[in-house]
């Protein structure tokens, strides 16, 4: 499983209106093939940052699956216009978990 991790900084003042297109945005690349889950958390610190996590079954179902669908040029007409800057996306893989 690969983790993807995006650090968002949406515009102030946007910040409530990119939540709602969010939610729209979810179905987006929830249809991708590979696709497991994701989440977006809002930093309480800076209420106009927050990060994103989406699992994938392996690195190209998001490289390629989704950054090459119709689905992402609906995610991207959707939520691309509120960043500033434009969020760096990276990739991890797990090497240690535990619970408790």
């Amino acid at each position: 499983m690969i983790l993807e991790v995006a650090i968002l900084n949406v515009i102030q003042g946007r910040e409530k209106q990119f939540e709602e297109d969010f939610k729209i945005a979810g179905k987006y690349i929830s249809s991708i093939n590979g696709y497991v889950q994701h989440s977006l958390k809002k930093c309480i610190e800076q209420e106009s940052k927050y990060i994103l996590l989406v699992s994938w079954e392996k690195i190209e179902d998001h490289t390629i699956g989704f950054r090459q669908s119709k689905q992402y040029l609906e995610w991207k007409n959707l939520l691309h216009n509120y960043y500033d800057p434009f969020p760096t996306v990276e990739h991890f893989e797990t090497i240690i978990d535990s619970e408790k």
